[in-house]
């Protein structure tokens, strides 16, 4: 019971009734109107953002009860989107229960949730002042991210702005229409493809009642998820933890605890409501660790170096083959999988060439454009082991249509890790999917190696490539005819 003034009814926190899995909060509204006049737009729209199973105003006449004016929303995809029962106070009836049981059963089956289905449901959403295709050819990859992070993309939403809204990045009625066919459609998630501020996640998590999480975070969700090695653990949570300290202010809805599922599951999940400090403290012991394990990884570089094989690294866009090319080149049995980074441990394996001479190939994590500060912080120590690599092997998915942005990405941060005149070699993986004539012709243009890391029989042109770039100093007539002739044999040696 909520008593209003002259103005209005102040509306109290809902929180104890959120809305997402359900069609409906679960709460009617039901107020005054001081003379008979019927539902005004400010009810429609209590409605349909906050998601009442009805609203009803009852109006007055000489101090007694004299209409009712009852309205409830309609199934998603329905002519109308709410339908408005107009009553005698003393006369209206209706048996609520069944009513609104059937109305969101009706609402459920055109929302097409499966209740058991447990995955979050989310709503891309994409604005920015950058020109409409960066828009759309971004939201392609923030798709990618989501399905690989597990989440049901139900909808997208691009909006190409003259200014930023500092407070919502988009405007406050755009944000409402989001919230409609976010309820309309069952999301209970909105991503946003541009990085939030802590205010930005917390001022639009409060207006519409759905978790909301940008791109880093959702990089961070996946990552989490793909670390398996102890340096992969520790690298992420650490990531994560410098991620949301300054996100850990106020009592919003959106950061003020380091909720489960999407962006904030994660190696080292911590305890609802953790303070900066422990969080700090926590901070403060992965450094450590990962010093004791960046030694230990120098350690095991140092004999690789010692021992005088070359290195060669696969490194790349994610999603290219890099994985899948080891797996091929090598007859190991890394994980792949036709997902954006599915793989995050780097492996190692020997590979050996005719002559007795033999290199140590090494697949990496693969890199994406934007890619979250504190990760690109956190993998800088496994990043710095390229700085050994005699040869890097750039793979390039030939079928993406955004194959050339990709490539660009990968030098910016190759330029940022200060290795980018490192000898490297083109290669484009997936030649498969593409025509042979433009595979041909974009091979030319980049002068590059044309491969497909799921036919061993394409490989040849690249063993004979790495084979050049490692040993080019060996004068051509120290070879034997034999040697010449002799097909690039490789198998693996030592895992």
């Amino acid at each position: 019971m909520i008593v209003g003034d002259a103005k209005g009814v102040f509306i109290p926190d809902l929180n104890d009734y959120p809305i997402g899995r359900k069609a409906l909060r679960g709460l009617r509204f039901i107020h005054t109107h001081l003379s008979d006049e019927p539902l005004n737009r400010e009810d429609i729209t209590d409605l349909s953002l906050l998601r009442f199973d009805m609203i009803a105003a009852i109006s007055i006449r000489d101090g007694l009860p004299y209409n009712i004016y009852v309205a409830y929303l309609m199934p998603y995809g329905s002519d109308k989107k709410y339908e408005i029962l107009t009553s005698d106070f003393y006369r209206f009836e209706l048996d609520y229960d069944n009513f609104i049981y059937n109305l969101e059963e009706e609402m459920d089956r055109h929302r097409f949730i499966d209740q058991r289905d447990l995955r979050e449901r989310a709503i891309l959403v994409s604005a920015s002042t950058r020109p409409k295709y960066e828009l759309e050819e971004s939201m392609d990859e923030l798709k990618e991210l989501a399905v690989s992070s597990d989440v049901i993309v139900i909808d997208e939403v691009i909006q190409r702005l003259k200014e930023i809204n500092p407070r919502y990045i988009l405007g406050e009625g755009k944000l409402k229409e989001i919230v409609i066919n976010a309820m309309n459609k069952g999301a209970t998630l909105l991503i946003f493809d541009q990085d939030l501020s802590p205010s930005q996640i917390r001022a639009i998590a409060e207006t519409t009642e759905l978790k909301v999480i940008d791109r880093s975070q959702l990089i961070l969700d996946i990552f989490a998820r793909r670390a398996h090695s102890r340096d992969g653990k520790v690298q992420v949570e650490l990531a994560q933890l410098r991620y949301m300290l300054p996100r850990l202010t106020g009592k919003g809805t959106a950061m003020s605890r380091l909720m489960g599922g999407i962006g904030g599951r994660g190696p080292g999940e911590m305890k609802l409501e953790i303070d900066r400090r422990r969080i700090r403290d926590r901070i403060t012991r992965l450094e450590k660790e990962l010093e004791i394990l960046s030694e230990a990884r120098r350690q095991r570089k140092q004999r690789r170096v010692e021992t005088g094989i070359p290195i060669v690294s696969i490194i790349g866009y994610t999603n290219a083959g890099k994985s899948t090319l080891l797996n091929a080149l090598t007859n190991s049995a890394t994980f792949v999988e036709d997902r954006m980074f599915a793989t995050l441990d780097t492996a190692s394996r020997r590979l050996r060439f005719p002559r007795e001479r033999e290199i140590i190939i090494t697949d990496t994590v693969g890199f994406i454009k934007d890619l979250p500060k504190d990760l690109m912080t956190a993998f800088k120590a496994t990043l710095e082991e390229l700085e050994d690599a005699d040869l890097l092997l750039h793979l390039v998915d030939i079928s993406n249509p955004r194959f050339e942005q990709q490539i660009n990405s990968v030098e910016n941060i190759l330029e940022e890790l200060n290795i980018k005149d490192k000898p490297k070699l083109l290669v484009f993986n997936k030649i498969d999917k593409v025509s042979k004539d433009v595979v041909e012709n974009i091979a030319l243009r980049y002068n590059a190696v044309a491969i497909s890391a799921v036919r061993p029989e394409s490989l040849g042109p690249l063993l004979k490539a790495i084979e050049h770039r490692i040993w080019e100093t060996q004068k051509a007539e120290d070879r034997s005819p034999e040697d010449r002739e002799q097909k690039a044999d490789f198998y693996l040696v030592d895992r």
